[in-house]
């Protein structure tokens, strides 16, 4: 697998590699510190599996370099990366091509998880773009937000409390094993929960489920 970060700053680079190496057993990363220097090296082959971009990184111009970058790979998923996160931000990154918007600051093994469902072909959005926050600093809105939803709301009407508080989990890319230890589950017991929601909401996979709840918004 070959993966290319681009990031001006080196400690981020340094700090996604071993996250990075948790998604295959064979992964080549090569780094970029702006845009300028990631386009150059992007366009000496066509083989990359993944490309990460900081959004404020010198050369970006706003979105003009995600979409240069999504132009000339346009089968390889470009993912933005950054510490400055609005509702606009994600939005726009996703409508100009974006596979993913990853803020900085989540933690390593749920970074490594939405990869890993951009890797699938899925996008990743951060369940604070669809929440009424702070965070969210924004209010051009992204299909609902969760505190929006009420109890006629389409597939999520479905799910029970305990069945929206593991969907919200999966959402924000925990595995099986770490919504168990967050929740004080067995893991089977999480399980037989996930296979529930499936059948509610009419999933086949967890990424199915994702994109729905995505869609449609949820309530923590």
């Amino acid at each position: 697998m070959k993966i290319l970060i681009a990031d001006d700053h080196n400690l981020v680079r340094e700090g996604l590699r071993p996250f990075l190496e948790e998604l295959d057993s064979n992964v080549e990363i090569v780094e970029a510190d702006s845009f300028d220097n990631a386009y150059e090296i992007a366009t000496q082959s066509d083989d990359w599996h993944l490309i990460l971009m900081d959004l404020k990184m010198p050369g970006m111009n706003a979105f003009d370099g995600l979409v240069k970058m999504c132009e000339a790979h346009p089968k390889t998923p470009v993912v933005i990366l950054s510490g400055h996160f609005n509702r606009h931000d994600v939005l726009e990154a996703v409508e100009r091509g974006a596979a993913g918007y990853v803020p900085k600051t989540i933690s390593g093994s749920s970074m490594v998880n939405a990869l890993r469902l951009v890797l699938s072909g899925e996008k990743y959005i951060p369940s604070a773009a669809f929440q009424d926050t702070p965070e969210s600093n924004d209010d051009r809105p992204i299909g609902r937000s969760a505190g929006s939803m009420n109890a006629t709301d389409g597939p999520l009407s479905r799910l029970s409390d305990r069945e929206k508080e593991i969907l919200g989990h999966l959402i924000e890319g925990n595995t099986n094993k770490e919504i168990a230890r967050k929740l004080g589950l067995q893991e089977i017991t999480v399980k037989v929960h996930l296979r529930n929601i499936y059948r509610k909401m009419q999933a086949a996979n967890r990424a199915q489920a994702v994109r729905i709840a995505l869609q449609a918004g949820w309530e923590t």
